[in-house]
């Protein structure tokens, strides 16, 4: 399916839950770097199978050689190439363009967002732009930069950190900590997880703190998504 923005038709896939499994909620679903992979798309699946109705957006439509082979050795450093080239502004105009088709949508009535890595900061964005009913980051690596948009953002949120990323060290996960403490934040680190833990790629995967941190996510998009 397609998106409309103010630059024409973004490309994006749409998940419905089972007939009769309707929860009446849709989550908006933000990339890793590699983009919408299978590994994303599981995720999706594994969000519709809860009854929820899942949206997950191209964001980088825009650009072209975007395609991440996994499989070779230098598929990080291409796909940090690719996130390189991206407007970060028109990201997040794209995730709000995303998010006002997916409340749009018929049976929708709350939205959650969920984001995974370069998606967890744009997520971030977006509930500071839009009133969302709620944001579950992972290891959001753009999110040390936006921690001035805290204030903005009353969103109840959940944010996953591994005590083991090398790119987001401890220091900067408390400070993150610090930032977002709230009576609806929920704060989770997970001993022994690098970063991109719940990517199943052998290169990030902590099979542990996946299992720990899915189940927290389920309870908390339940919890907040649960009742019109």
């Amino acid at each position: 399916m397609t998106v409309p923005t103010a630059d024409g038709s973004m490309p994006a896939h749409l998940w419905r839950p089972a007939p009769g499994t309707a929860s009446g909620a849709g989550v908006l679903v933000f990339q890793e770097i590699f983009g919408v992979t299978d590994y994303i798309r599981s995720r999706c699946a594994d969000l519709a199978a809860l009854g929820h109705t899942v949206l997950a957006p191209e964001i980088y439509w825009r650009l072209d050689d975007t395609d991440v082979d996994e499989s070779h050795p230098d598929f990080l450093q291409h796909a940090m190439a690719i996130v390189g080239r991206l407007d970060w502004d028109l990201a997040v105009s794209d995730g709000q363009a995303a998010f006002a088709h997916l409340r749009g949508l018929p049976g929708v009535d709350r939205v959650g967002l969920l984001g995974f890595c370069f998606g967890g900061g744009l997520a971030w964005s977006v509930a500071a732009r839009e009133d969302a009913d709620a944001l579950v980051s992972y290891y959001g690596s753009a999110i040390p930069q936006l921690l001035h948009l805290a204030p903005e953002i009353q969103t109840p949120s959940l944010h996953h950190f591994g005590l083991a990323d090398t790119f987001i060290d401890q220091e900067t996960v408390e400070r993150i900590r610090d930032a977002v403490a709230g009576p609806t934040t929920r704060f989770e680190t997970y001993e022994g997880a690098g970063h991109a833990f719940d990517n199943p790629h052998p290169v990030f995967h902590h099979a542990q703190a996946s299992e720990a941190a899915w189940q927290v996510t389920i309870d908390f998009l339940a919890a907040h998504l649960a009742g019109g």
